[in-house]
């Protein structure tokens, strides 16, 4: 089961973060009341970055228990470690830096120092999910435990940007990333965005999450996320393609909404 999109329309990019900051804060003392814990996967580009910035910011940060957050990554460009462009690194930044984050819990995909290639980054990145699952598995004490750890842990949230060309994550019109239908991590060559070198979640890990909010800002981006919620194929429009089992929420500014199916929105 799968959530059909909302939209939440706010007025510029400014509010859209205040926004998504507040949200963020809110659903993760939620899931932390619930479970103990909370996973959220990030994303990088301005939206995502700035609404990090914004939670680091927040008079309400301190209500999470940032040592029991386990942070994930959608997808990281495959550079070196310390590169400006690592989402992680921008997310520590902004973020990660100023919390009381379990540095155990803060699971980053490797960089040019420690692999060869974005495969082999990209197979240790899945290789540690499964750890993940399977020590969530172990600790699970519930009478409805499934009978075998799943491939990937429980993902709550999984914030994701979207690229003028409607990609999402690091997977691009077209490109074998969006049409793996096995693997939950790919290696990712030839990017139409700089860097070319990637590694990325795939369509059916990102569609595993209780919540999947897609953060949008621009009039560049209008045309993508019009022809995603008019329910365009994933292949040729990757924001298409992501749904929540239990919520899929289009969080944008105005200037990204002007294609938007008036059915779907609702302000604020």
């Amino acid at each position: 089961m799968s959530a059909d999109p909302r939209v939440s329309i706010h007025p510029d990019s400014t509010v859209l973060m205040a926004a998504i900051a507040a949200r963020l804060i809110t659903k993760l003392v939620d899931i932390q009341d619930k479970y103990g814990e909370a996973t959220v996967v990030l994303t990088g580009g301005s939206i995502g970055i700035g609404s990090l910035k914004a939670v680091a910011d927040s008079p309400a940060s301190p209500a999470v228990d940032w040592s029991k957050v386990n942070f994930w990554w959608g997808d990281e460009r495959f550079v070196a470690a310390d590169d400006p462009e690592r989402n992680a690194r921008q997310a520590h930044e902004a973020l990660l830096a100023h919390i009381s984050a379990d540095p155990a819990r803060i699971q980053v995909p490797g960089s040019t120092g420690d692999f060869g290639s974005p495969e082999e980054a990209a197979a240790d990145y899945a290789r540690r999910l499964g750890e993940a699952a399977a020590a969530e598995h172990a600790a699970d004490m519930s009478d409805d435990r499934p009978e075998h750890p799943a491939a990937l842990p429980r993902f709550d949230i999984v914030l994701l940007g979207v690229g003028p060309d409607a990609h999402v994550a690091s997977l691009f019109p077209e490109q074998a990333g969006i049409r793996e239908k096995e693997l939950s991590v790919v290696g990712v060559r030839n990017s139409p965005k700089p860097p070319p070198e990637r590694v990325s979640l795939t369509l059916p890990a990102i569609n595993t999450a209780s919540e999947i909010w897609m953060v949008v800002a621009g009039e560049d981006k209008a045309g993508a996320v019009g022809l995603a919620l008019a329910g365009a194929n994933p292949v040729q429009v990757p924001a298409a393609g992501p749904r929540g089992r239990n919520e899929t929420l289009w969080l944008i500014d105005e200037n990204a909404a002007s294609r938007v199916p008036e059915q779907l929105v609702r302000k604020g």
